[in-house]
């Protein structure tokens, strides 16, 4: 019988964290907001990972983490579409184009950041298949969890403070009255000037996210040290009516707050997933 379960009950973090304490060898399908995530774990260790309908074939991946050029991607696109990842892989290392070290640093790399993207998921629901490896000719790596497991962890405590300080993607921005400040002699970072660019009362912080491809989390964070800089401030859309009164709070860490609770819950969760 497979683990299943609400985010709203159970954080990713915690979900690897049991995961990496029992050891556990399967496959952990999540379905979150839109999408679905699918990542594999062979005793505990990260093996694979797959976002949605995301590009994960090797030649993709090898392109995004700039091993490869425009140029060779199309090549491989063109010559090498007919491959699985495993033969495409053993081609370039045979060939001399990369290493093995090469191809499984990329693909770590990218199974990490998926995994990343996922820290911010609180609305979905989570099955563990036991023993479900993954898709055939895929190349799987054997991380360790514990860094991404702290790193999670960190990411969620600054989720819910960001929460707390922009709790609504749906207001807009404005400029401040700074007499004197000449926001070209700012130091902004690359991020932050995309914003700045789109910051008028018509735009919605929600609209100026999708405009620069940014995530929930990173837009909260390049709009809040905008507005610590003292450079913006949150204000209602023009034309947009009263926003009702919000009644949604975060997802707890757990569904009791009882440590002692907590305790016993967490093992009887391990000695379940051992069980399966």
């Amino acid at each position: 019988m497979a683990l299943k379960g609400n985010l709203r009950d159970f954080t990713i973090t915690q979900l690897l964290n049991l995961i990496n304490l029992a050891q556990k060898t399967g496959l952990l399908v999540i379905e979150g907001p839109g999408e679905t995530a699918r990542i594999n774990f062979r005793q505990g260790k990260l093996a694979y990972a797959q976002l949605g309908d995301e590009d994960g074939s090797l030649a993709s991946i090898l392109y995004k983490t700039r091993k490869i050029s425009q140029s060779q991607y199309r090549l491989l696109l063109e010559r090498a579409s007919g491959m699985t990842d495993k033969e495409l892989g053993l081609l370039l290392i045979n060939a001399g184009y990369l290493t093995q070290d090469d191809i499984l640093t990329s693909l770590q790399t990218y199974f990490i950041d998926v995994v990343r993207r996922l820290f911010t998921w609180v609305e979905g629901f989570f099955r563990f298949d036991q023993d479900v490896t993954p898709p055939d000719g895929k190349i799987t790596i054997r991380m360790d969890l514990e860094n991404l497991i702290i790193e999670g962890a960190r990411q969620l405590r600054e989720w819910e403070q960001l929460q707390e300080e922009i709790p609504s993607l749906d207001m807009a921005l404005k400029f401040t009255d700074r007499p004197g400040t000449n926001i070209q002699k700012v130091n902004l970072s690359l991020e932050e000037w995309r914003v700045v660019s789109y910051v008028n009362p018509k735009n919605t912080i929600r609209q100026i996210a999708r405009a620069t491809k940014m995530n929930d989390l990173e837009i909260r964070r390049v709009v809040y040290g905008l507005i610590q800089a003292g450079l913006v401030e949150i204000v209602r859309p023009e034309g947009a009516p009263a926003p009702r009164p919000q009644t949604q709070q975060l997802p707890r860490q757990f569904p009791t707050p009882d440590k002692e609770e907590q305790k016993s819950l967490v093992n009887r969760l391990i000695n379940r997933i051992r069980s399966l």
